[in-house]
Parts: structure tokens; sequence; C-alpha cells
């Protein structure tokens, strides 16, 4: 049977999303990350970024577009493995 995961993770950027907050410091977290996607037109709370770190939710093409625009990086610095 297929598996739609990488590593037992349901995305690849989620690591790479952790990684960016924390290199931002104060200035990203989880729920200021969730507001400035909100700004992007991207509906996301705080739980949700949560569950995308985690590698427990998908990530849309829409949010991955997003959270690259966010960071000033591209999608596939967030796909990197």
């Amino acid at each position: 049977m297929f598996k739609n995961k990488f590593s037992e993770r349901n995305n690849i950027c989620g690591v790479n999303l952790i990684e960016l907050r924390k290199a931002n410091g104060a200035a990203f977290s989880q729920r200021k990350l969730a507001d400035a996607m909100q700004l992007e037109g991207v509906d996301l709370d705080k739980n949700a970024i949560q569950r995308i770190e985690s590698g427990q939710r998908f990530v849309t093409d829409i949010e991955l577009a997003a959270f690259a625009k966010i960071f000033n990086v591209s999608t596939d610095y967030l796909l990197k493995k």
C-alpha cells in the first residue's frame, strides 16, 4: 500500500520552517507566523503551524508559496531534505 509520507512525516517543509522561525528569533513565534500567513490570505492558526512543524499535517502548494514569500526563500529551499 502506498503511503504519502516522508520518513513518517506528512510534509518535508516543517523542519525547515522551524529553522527559519528560530533564525528570525522572537520575530516569528508560531502565532506570529500564523498571523503573517493570514495577511497573505492563507487561513492558518497557531495549531496548524504546530501540526505542520511536527509533521502531522500536509502542506498545500498555496501554503508553501506563502511560507516562501514570508521568509523570502524559494519553495525549493523549504523542500530541501
